[in-house]
């Protein structure tokens, strides 16, 4: 209980004050699922925001004096954080994924896909046969436009970016900006707006939340959009769309990637003999498939 009430003092230094909001954080009984799985990261995280610290330099700054005006934000913060569960990602309206920072809101869910750890990769082996010539992309839901941004970053690629929420593309037409990105943002329910439009690669997060899931769900992930993690019939509904509407989307020889977490498990019960590849990740992460243009016809 006194760890809980470990009040932040100005005058001391910012590692002391780090560790006084980890303590607060630990002993709130929070879930720490969105960007971070531990309160020490997460307190780290909040003060390098409001500081206006370089997490890669943060070490130097250690020892400097926290002024009485961070430490009166970061009480505020910590009130948002513990008492109305609202994830670190929304207070400090920021999201780091494969290196780069994305503005964030309540109008998007916060980006954690391991489909991330897939475009460092370039995909490998998957997108071997296109060689070094561009080629074209499609992220489905995009929500705040991170996957697409960073296909775009890493790859010889020209990216559409997906999502059927005006609010979401807002968003993703911020990170565009503040990270120079050429992705073409295009509102769109799934496939709708893309009549003759194809792809050597289609990526999608897509709502995947089932009914059990979506009701059990912790107190953070309440403060994200519905509309961006439930999904009907096990949580496959808009998954299996997209599978459907891919067979006329991906070029020969293409890839379609789709990420259906929890809902793996209903995946493989309804389709036992498909050729889905479930991809296997470093850093953590599952519930991932992929499947190749000419296994489309199984489905």
């Amino acid at each position: 209980m006194a760890q809980a009430q470990k009040s932040l003092k100005a005058g001391g230094h910012l590692k002391a004050v780090i560790e006084a909001i980890a303590d607060r954080l630990a002993a709130s009984d929070l879930c720490f699922g969105h960007g971070v799985d531990n309160p020490l990261d997460e307190a780290i995280w909040l003060v390098c925001e409001r500081a206006n610290i370089d997490l890669n330099t943060l070490d130097d700054h250690l020892n400097d004096s926290v002024e009485q005006g961070l430490v009166d934000q970061l009480e505020k913060d910590l009130v948002s954080r513990i008492e109305q569960r609202k994830p670190m990602a929304y207070i400090t309206q920021s999201a780091y994924l494969s290196g780069f920072r994305f503005y964030v809101d309540e109008r998007v869910i916060i980006p954690r896909s391991p489909i991330a750890e897939l475009i460092e990769q370039g995909f490998y082996p998957w997108l071997e046969h296109l060689g070094d010539q561009p080629f074209a992309v499609l992220d489905m839901c995009t929500g705040s436009g991170c996957l697409a941004i960073l296909m775009e970053k890493y790859l010889n690629c020209q990216v559409d970016a997906v999502d059927i929420s005006p609010d979401a593309l807002a968003v993703a037409k911020m990170n565009k900006a503040e990270l120079g990105s050429g992705v073409n943002l295009i509102e769109s329910d799934l496939f709708s707006a893309l009549e003759g439009k194809t792809y050597d690669l289609i990526v999608s997060n897509p709502p995947y939340v089932d009914d059990h899931d979506f009701q059990s769900r912790p107190d953070e992930f309440h403060h994200e959009p519905d509309i961006a993690l439930h999904a009907q019939d096990e949580g496959l509904a808009i998954a299996l769309k997209i599978i459907e509407a891919a067979k006329t989307h991906l070029n020969p020889k293409g890839v379609l990637i789709v990420e259906v977490g929890n809902s793996q498990a209903a995946m493989m019960r309804r389709y036992p003999d498909a050729p889905l590849i479930w991809l296997a990740f470093e850093r953590g992460g599952e519930g991932v498939f992929l499947l190749r243009q000419e296994d489309l016809v199984y489905f």
